[in-house]
């Protein structure tokens, strides 16, 4: 049945309220609650009358209807001064006073538009991931949502719904869940993703998806791994949006605004004691942190995206993000969106990381909730839309980000060494540079599998007679038609090298906070002094 009254469209069997091309959010209770009133146009309803029929064996005052009430108001911009649609009547109860017309004749079941997306699934390497896609609009669009994340839970929530639905009138949005929460495959704690396997995870939804190039859409935590993303694939790359994130996490000399190692560690302590509750609503949803039926869905929604051994380990890994050296290499269009009281990550958050990627649009919007379908999103719409219908420029540049492996090699006459070099790098998925002595001996697109490899050739060079050391750096790269890389990145990795010890791989900072929760351990930084570098440069063995 679909209810017709004053410009809004009330789809009883769907639960969606529109009003001409726009949907309303309105929470459950209060849905409800209009759905009742309209079917009775006219008709005054008394309270007794409604809290049977909305809280059937259920005591609740008065104060609970009066909120639903209100809500439906706000709903439909209704004055209680000076009514549209719902009348009060002194002593008496309530009255829907608009016009009302209806369609009885419901579509027929397999003609129903499903209440979400179908859910699918693609491989990534040994894992499945969970993945919708839908909407109708001329660009491919990845949505990251940051945290934990359930799909289908998504779409319980009315809000939530309604924002998903609004961006798939802009985009073909293509949703996930990564590795370990939600709907995909659960993994052991030690095995959650780090951001190079989260990097991993998106490529394979979009092949799965048969997405050759999209925005990417990062929210939170999300907005690092879109950031690594797309100075790493480029070609791939439409585009950046990134909603209430951040470049690193954690507070420090030169970084203000996060919280301390001790504010992590207290949260993680909550998450150990409250976890099955709404844990983090104040903070992250302010303006709905009282509201009954937004708690309930946060609370379930958070359980049914994690276990708490789960989130705490993701908060704990995401606690050593630090994506500041990369935002420079970034050549994609990007958008920056900030709300300016929002108290999970601070405004000046989102300024330095716009301020660190070259061209990259900031936009200050108001409020104070940190998800972005809780609150207005008027203004966020806005600039999504002129964003996503803007020509986005053709991919041109040869540059990406690359992780750049240096080794002290033996004479070329090694023959069998040279095939197990070369072995080991296709295994990691690497490019094979020249293997002659001084040049860079592979690039890599993950910093993780660069360390992995290099500290397998190191390890298992004593087989063929000799002792390498190796040195890894990640930065922008320029390659050429052969593939070889070249650019700082490069220079830097080589000046490395010498201070590796023999038998042993060393590593930037740089490359160590991208493998934060990879499970890969390294010794105290050094400093160490590099040609074209005004400060030293911490090294990680």
């Amino acid at each position: 049945m679909t209810l017709s009254f004053g410009g809004f469209r009330l789809h009883v069997a769907d639960r969606r309220l529109w009003h001409g091309n726009t949907e309303i959010p309105l929470a459950p209770k209060a849905f409800d609650l209009l759905a009742y009133l309209a079917r009775r146009p006219a008709h005054v309803c008394s309270r007794d009358e409604l809290f049977a029929a909305l809280w059937p064996n259920t005591f609740v005052d008065d104060h609970a209807l009066s909120v639903q009430i209100a809500d439906v108001r706000r709903a439909l911009g209704d004055s209680p001064k000076a009514p549209r649609f719902i009348e009060t009547r002194s002593r008496r109860g309530y009255c829907f006073v608009a016009a009302v017309s209806s369609e009885e004749a419901p579509a027929k079941p397999s003609e129903r538009a499903p209440p979400f997306p179908e859910t699918r699934y693609a491989s990534s390497g040994d894992v499945n991931l969970a993945y919708q896609i839908f909407g109708e609009g001329p660009v491919d669009l990845v949505f990251v949502m940051g945290w934990v994340s359930h799909l289908e839970y998504f779409w319980r929530e009315p809000h939530f719904a309604a924002f998903l639905r609004r961006l798939g009138t802009l985009a073909r949005v293509i949703l996930f869940d990564k590795r370990g929460t939600g709907l995909s495959d659960r993994v052991p704690l030690s095995q959650l993703p780090s951001l190079e396997q989260r990097m991993d995870d998106v490529r394979a939804v979009m092949e799965a998806s048969q997405s050759q190039r999209a925005v990417l859409c990062g929210v939170s935590e999300g907005g690092p791994l879109c950031t690594l993303f797309a100075a790493t694939y480029p070609e791939k790359t439409a585009g950046l949006i990134m909603i209430g994130s951040y470049a690193r996490r954690l507070r420090d000399v030169d970084y203000p605004w996060g919280p301390t190692r001790d504010d992590r560690d207290r949260y993680c302590r909550e998450i150990r004691t409250n976890w099955g509750g709404p844990v983090g609503i104040e903070d992250r949803a302010p303006t709905l942190a009282n509201d009954p039926a937004f708690r309930e869905w946060w609370a379930t929604y958070l359980r049914m995206g994690a276990s708490p051994g789960a989130a705490e380990a993701l908060t704990r890994m995401n606690a050593d993000i630090d994506v500041r050296p990369i935002l420079p290499t970034i050549s994609v269009r990007t958008l920056v969106l900030h709300r300016r009281d929002d108290r999970c990550l601070l405004v000046e958050e989102g300024k330095l990381m716009a301020g660190l990627i070259p061209g990259a649009r900031f936009v200050e919007l108001a409020g104070a909730d940190h998800l972005p379908f809780v609150g207005d999103q008027e203004e966020l719409f806005a600039e999504i839309g002129v964003f996503l219908t803007t020509s986005a420029h053709i991919f041109e540049s040869e540059r990406s980000l690359a992780t750049i492996l240096c080794m002290e090699l033996p004479p070329p006459d090694l023959g069998r060494l040279q095939i197990h070099l070369r072995r080991e790098i296709g295994w990691f998925r690497g490019r094979p540079g020249n293997l002659s002595t001084g040049a860079p001996l592979a690039s890599f697109d993950g910093p993780a599998r660069a360390i992995r490899c290099a500290h397998s050739i190191v390890t298992h060079a004593g087989g063929f007679g000799v002792s390498l050391r190796a040195s890894l750096h990640t930065g922008e790269c320029e390659f050429n038609d052969d593939g070889v890389p070249g650019g700082n990145a490069v220079n830097w990795a080589g000046q490395l090298l010498p201070h590796s010890l023999l038998g042993g791989v060393a590593v930037s900072r740089v490359v160590r906070d991208l493998v934060a929760g990879s499970g890969i351990r390294f010794s105290d930084g050094r400093r160490i002094s590099i040609a074209g570098q005004l400060e030293p440069m911490e090294l990680y063995d």
